[in-house]
C-alpha cells in the first residue's frame, strides 16, 4: 500500500491496476495534515516490563505501528504490536523502518522471522509486487519445502478497508485440486478458477519461475525462492549461512543501553547443535567478559575479556545507519602492509608464475617499492572526517582491529591447525554463493593462471573483501607463504606454497570441468526427464496375467515397477501383491466415503489406474507414478521420508492401507482374552527361541530329493514357514478370529548379521485349521472331534511331534494320565453352537503362497509365482541395471527363474542338510533372505 501525499491511498487490486480512494477525513487541509502511520519490526528478542501486563516478550521480526503522539523523551516510541495487539514503549534504535510501500506484503506474514528475512531483501519484494496475471509461480503447500506450480490470477487485499497484500493463484498440474478456493473469499468473487484450485497466500510462500538460461539445463525451470526459509538456499544437507557475518557492525541491548561492536564470530559452538548459532562481539566498550574460548577451545579473540562478549543469536541485530559512528582508531603493534597489483611489466629474473597480480603478500615479502604505506599510528583528531564505508562491504566498521596480543601468537604459531575449513577467529562460513567457491575448491589465478586449492576462506585485517588461502601447484618465491599472513597462520602448505588473494579473483580452474549442480530428485521425476521412460493409464479393470501369459507381459528389461530414490520398498511390494494375483484387489475396488478424503479418492484412483492396471496390460509402470502415490503417502502420514528415503515394506503396507480407508486384512484374538480381537495388516513372526545349529548331521538315507546332497561340516539351521507360524500362535496365545484372504508374514530377522535361522523355507502351502478360532477339529489321535487343546504336549516327540495337538475328551485323559504330563494344563476349545455331537467331515484351510519379498544390503526384491506348476516363479528387480550416472535412470528387470521350485519341494530337514556354498543366486536370496511372505485363499477372496 502507497499513500500520496495529498491523502489518497493507492491500493493494489486485480491486475496491479492502482484504485484511487479517499481518506475518510473530509477537507484537503486535513487530509495534508494526516500523516500515515509508519511501521517497524522489532530488530531482536526483547523483554519489557509493563506496570499492567507485567512481562511482555517480543520476538523479532514482529511487526508494530507508530501511535500518533507516541513519541516519548530521547529515542523512545509508544507503538502497538500488532501480533498480540498491546501497546509499549521501545527504543527507536531497537526498531527497524518499514517502507510504507511494503508494509501491506509484510503484514499477512504469520512468522516473525520470515518478515525480517523479507525486509533483508526488499528488491525481492519489490519484484513480487510488479508480478503482472498470469505471471508462472512456484508456491508452498503441504509440508515445508513441498512446492506447486500455479499461476498470479489476483494480488491485493482480499476484503475492504484491509491492507494487507495476499498473492490469489490457481494451482495448475499434479497440484490442481489441493487448493481450498475458486477464486472467492467470504462470498467476494475475486477471481475465477476450478474449485478447490485456489489459494491465497503471503508473499513468503511464493517463488517465481524462471526458463533455463541454456539449453544445457537438465530441469525445465530454475526456482527463485523468496521464501524466508529459502532465501539463501544451500545444495541439501549443508546448513544454511549465518545471517550476520564476521566483520559486520552490530548492537544488542543490555540493561537500560544500547551496545554496539564487530562481529568476531557467528556459528554454532564446539559440541553444541548446528542450529543454536552464537555470535561473538568486538566490543566499544568495556562492559564485557568473554575471552573467546568455549570449553578450552579458542574461537576468537579480543584485547581484553573486558571487550569480548558472546550473545545468542536472537538477541544480537545489525546496527543502523543511523547509529553507525567511527569509533577511535586502535593502534596496532606492528604495521600492517598490503601489497598491491604489481604492473604487468615483464621482469628478467623471475619466470611469469612469479608474477602474481592480485596476490596479498605479506610485508617482509614485500619490496618497499610495492608496498602500501602503512596506517597511521597516532590516534587521529576528533575532528577528522569519519573513514568511508568500503561499497563492497557496508556493514563492516571501517576501522583497524588490534594486532594480536602475544598470547594470542603464541597460540597461533604454537597450536595445531584443525581441518582445512575457515576455523580461525576471523573465518566465515567457508563458502561464498555468487561464486559458488568453497574449501577445497580447484581454482586459478592471473593471467597466465596459478592452479591451486582453496585451503581456507575468511577475513584479514584491513581488507574489507572476502580472502583466500590457496595451495599452489608450483611455489612461488616472491608471495608464497606457509599458510600463514602477517604472522598469524590460516592453513598449512609446504613452504613458498601459499598465497592469499581476494576471493571474487578466483575463477574455477578450468582445466576441470564445472560441476553440476544438485538437482531435486523428487521433483525430477515428474519433469520431463522422465518423458522416454513413462508409462500409460489404463481405465479399463485388469485381471492379473497367469502362466506363459505372465512370462510374456512380463518378463525382460524395463518391466516390472521402475524404482527411483529408494523407492525398492514400494516397488516390491507393489508387485509381489498385484502382479499375479487378485486377491488383495477388493482394496481397489472398496467403497468410498465422503469422510474420508481427498487423498483416499486420489491413491485409490492412482494405485488402481496408474499402477496396477497398466502393470498387468503393459508390464510396466514408471517411477513418476509411483512417486505421486509416495507424495500422498507422505502427505497423509506427514513424514517427509516417503519420497526419497528407505522405509521398510510393512511400514508402506500399513500407511498405504490406512490411507486407503479399507478393513484389516487380519483379525486375532487372544485365547486367554476371548472378548479382545485384534486387528492388523502384517503378522510377525516371533519364534519361541533361537534354534542351535546342529554340530553333525545324522546319517543319510537314500532320498529321492531332485538336489543331491551333501554332507557339510554343519547343518544349516532351518524352519519352514508353517512351523514358524504355528510356534508363533502357540507361545503367545493367539488364534485368527477369521480366515483370512491374504496373510502377509514378516520373517524373523534382526539386521544383516544376524539371523536367527540360516535360511527359511516357504511352505507352498499352510494349514492354519488348528489355528482358527471356533471351528471344528479333528483329535491328533483318534480324529473325533476334538474339546481340548494342550500347549506343553506341542515339543511332545510321542505324539505326532512339531505339531498343533488338540484332543477329544476321551485321548485327553489317557493323554495326560501319563506321568510327565501330569502338570499340562490343557485348554478347552471353543465350538460354534456349543457341544457337537454329529460326524465330523473336516475340511482343512490351507493358504497358497504367491509371493516372496527379500532384502540384501537394504535393496528389495520380489519372487512371485505365476501358475500352478512348481516352476511357474518369476524374479524382479526393479533396479537391476541403471542407466546414466546420478542423474541416470534405474532399469527394472523380470526374468523367470524355474530353479527355486526344486528347493521349495524339499522339506526342512534335506534343506538343513544341503551345502550353503552349493546354493545358486536366485535360491540363496529366497531362502536365505526371505522378509516377507505373503499367502492368499482365492476362495476367500471371493467374499472380501
Amino acid at each position: 500500500m502507497q499513500v500520496e501525499s495529498d491523502g489518497e491511498v493507492k491500493t493494489l487490486h486485480q491486475g496491479n491496476t492502482l484504485t484511487h480512494t479517499h481518506g475518510a477525513m473530509s477537507g484537503a487541509q486535513e487530509n495534508k495534515r494526516r500523516r500515515p502511520s509508519k511501521m517497524y519490526l522489532v530488530a531482536s528478542d526483547l523483554k519489557i516490563q509493563d506496570q499492567l501486563e507485567g512481562t511482555i516478550r517480543l520476538r523479532r521480526g514482529n511487526l508494530c505501528q507508530e501511535q500518533e503522539g507516541g513519541r516519548s523523551r530521547g529515542d523512545q516510541l509508544w507503538v502497538k504490536v500488532l501480533d498480540y495487539g498491546c501497546m509499549v514503549k521501545i527504543d527507536k534504535q531497537l526498531l527497524i523502518d518499514v517502507p510504507s510501500d511494503l508494509t501491506g506484503l509484510l503484514e499477512p506474514v504469520s512468522d516473525p522471522e520470515s518478515r525480517l528475512t523479507l525486509l533483508n531483501n526488499p528488491k525481492d519484494l519489490y519484484r513480487l509486487a510488479a508480478l503482472p496475471l498470469g505471471a508462472p509461480l512456484w508456491v508452498q503447500i503441504g509440508q515445508p519445502g513441498e512446492l506447486a506450480e500455479a499461476e498470479l490470477r489476483y494480488l491485493g487485499p482480499l476484503t475492504r478497508g484491509s491492507t494487507a497484500v495476499l498473492f490469489g493463484v490457481q494451482l495448475k498440474g499434479s497440484a490442481a485440486g489441493r487448493g481450498n478456493s475458486n477464486g472467492s473469499y467470504k462470498g467476494h468473487h475475486l477471481f475465477s478458477c476450478p474449485e478447490a484450485s485456489g489459494l491465497f497466500l503471503p508473499a513468503n510462500q511464493i517463488a517465481l519461475q524462471r526458463r533455463p538460461r541454456s539449453s544445457d539445463d537438465r530441469d525445465n525451470q530454475e526456482r527463485e525462492h523468496f521464501s524466508p526459509r529459502q532465501a539463501s538456499v544451500l545444495p541439501r544437507g549443508t546448513v544454511s549461512p549465518p545471517q550476520l557475518q564476521v566483520g559486520q557492525r552490530v548492537c544488542f541491548p543490555l540493561d537500560d543501553t544500547i551496545q554496539g561492536g564487530e562481529v568476531k564470530f557467528c556459528g554454532p559452538l564446539p559440541g553444541r547443535a548446528s542450529t543454536a548459532l552464537c555470535v561473538g562481539i568486538l566490543l566499544d566498550s568495556a562492559v564485557g567478559n568473554w575471552d573467546g574460548s568455549y570449553k578450552g577451545e579458542k574461537i576468537c579473540s579480543f584485547p581484553s575479556p573486558q571487550y569480548g562478549c558472546l550473545l545468542p543469536i536472537s538477541k544480537v541485530s545489525p546496527e543502523p545507519r543511523s547509529r553507525r559512528q567511527p569509533p577511535p582508531l586502535q593502534t596496532p603493534k606492528s604495521p600492517i602492509k598490503l601489497a598491491q597489483p604489481p604492473a604487468p611489466k615483464p621482469s628478467p629474473i623471475s619466470s611469469p608464475t612469479s608474477k602474481p597480480k592480485i596476490a596479498l603478500m605479506p610485508p617482509q615479502l614485500v619490496s618497499a617499492k610495492l608496498a602500501l604505506k602503512p596506517p597511521p599510528l597516532t590516534t587521529p583528531k576528533p575532528s577528522a572526517k569519519p573513514l568511508p564505508l568500503p561499497p563492497t562491504s557496508p556493514a563492516i566498521k571501517p576501522r583497524t582491529p588490534p594486532s594480536p596480543t602475544t598470547a594470542d601468537k603464541l597460540q597461533v604459531s604454537n597450536g595445531v591447525p584443525g581441518p582445512l575449513s575457515p576455523g580461525c577467529d576471523d573465518g566465515v562460513d567457508g563458502k561464498k554463493e555468487d561464486t559458488g567457491l568453497e574449501v577445497g575448491s580447484m581454482v586459478e589465478v592471473n593471467d597466465p593462471p596459478l592452479f591451486g586449492v582453496i585451503h581456507w576462506i575468511g577475513r584479514i585485517s584491513g581488507i574489507a573483501e572476502l580472502v583466500a588461502g590457496i595451495e599452489l601447484v608450483q611455489e612461488m618465491l616472491t608471495a608464497g607463504t606457509d599458510g600463514s599472513y602477517l604472522g598469524e597462520r590460516h592453513f598449512r602448505c609446504p613452504a613458498n606454497k601459499g598465497l592469499f588473494v581476494k576471493l571474487r579473483n578466483c575463477r574455477r580452474d578450468s582445466r576441470f570441468p564445472a560441476p553440476e549442480k544438485p538437482i531435486n530428485q523428487v521433483e525430477r521425476c515428474n519433469s520431463i526427464a522422465f518423458a522416454e521412460w513413462g508409462s500409460e493409464r489404463v481405465e479399463e479393470p485388469t485381471p492379473p496375467v497367469q502362466e506363459d501369459q505372465a512370462k510374456e507381459v512380463y518378463q525382460g528389461w524395463k518391466r516390472g515397477i521402475q524404482g527411483h530414490l529408494n523407492s525398492c520398498y514400494l516397488d516390491a511390494s507393489l508387485f509381489s501383491l498385484f502382479s499375479c494375483c487378485s486377491s488383495v484387489d477388493w482394496v481397489l475396488l472398496w467403497p468410498s466415503n465422503p469422510s474420508d478424503g481427498p487423498r483416499c479418492s486420489q491413491a485409490r484412483d492412482l494405485l488402481r489406474c496408474e499402477i496396477v492396471n497398466p502393470l498387468r496390460r503393459f508390464g510396466y509402470v514408471c517411477a513418476s507414478k509411483t512417486m505421486a502415490l509416495r507424495r500422498l503417502l507422505e502427505a497423509e502420514c506427514s513424514d517427509p521420508g516417503f519420497t526419497n528415503q528407505e522405509k521398510d515394506p510393512e511400514e508402506f503396507l500399513n500407511k498405504l492401507f490406512q490411507l486407503l480407508r479399507v478393513e484389516p486384512l487380519l483379525k486375532i484374538r487372544s485365547v486367554t482374552q476371548t472378548q479382545q480381537l485384534q486387528e492388523c495388516h502384517l503378522y510377525q513372526l516371533f519364534p519361541p527361541s533361537v534354534p542351535a545349529s546342529p554340530s553333525s548331521p545324522s546319517p543319510l538315507s537314500p532320498s529321492l530329493s531332485p538336489i543331491p546332497l551333501s554332507i557339510p561340516v554343519a547343518r544349516m539351521r532351518v524352519a519352514s514357514v508353517q512351523t514358524l507360524l504355528e510356534t508363533s500362535f502357540l507361545h503367545a496365545g493367539l488364534k485368527f478370529a477369521e480366515a483370512p484372504s491374504c496373510l502377509p508374514l514378516l520373517m524373523p530377522r534382526f539386521g544383516k548379521d544376524f539371523k536367527m535361522f540360516d535360511a527359511i523355507l516357504p511352505s507352498l502351502t499352510i494349514d492354519i485349521t488348528d489355528l482358527l478360532d471356533d471351528t471344528l477339529r479333528q483329535c491328533s489321535i483318534c480324529q473325533a472331534v476334538a474339546e481340548w487343546e494342550c500347549l506343553q504336549c506341542y515339543e511332545d516327540l510321542d505324539i505326532t511331534p512339531g505339531h498343533l495337538k488338540q484332543y477329544c475328551h476321551t485321548c485327553n485323559t489317557q493323554v495326560h494320565a501319563h506321568r510327565k504330563r501330569q502338570s499340562h494344563g490343557p485348554l478347552k476349545v471353543g465350538m460354534p453352537g456349543g457341544p457337537w455331537t454329529g460326524p465330523l467331515h473336516g475340511t482343512r484351510q490351507r493358504l497358497a503362497l504367491f509371493a516372496v519379498t527379500c532384502i540384501e544390503t537394504s535393496h528389495y526384491v520380489s519372487f512371485v509365482k505365476h501358475g500352478p506348476r512348481p516352476d511357474d516363479w518369476l524374479f524382479f528387480d526393479s533396479m537391476a541395471d541403471r542407466e546414466g550416472e546420478e542423474n541416470g535412470f534405474n532399469v527394472p528387470q523380470v526374468r523367470a527363474c524355474p530353479e527355486v521350485g526344486r528347493y521349495l519341494s524339499l522339506s526342512e530337514e534335506k534343506l538343513g542338510r544341503l551345502d550353503p556354498a552349493s546354493l545358486r543366486e536366485p535360491a540363496r536370496r529366497l531362502l536365505c533372505d526371505s522378509y516377507m511372505c505373503l499367502y492368499h485363499s482365492p476362495e476367500l477372496s471371493l467374499y472380501k
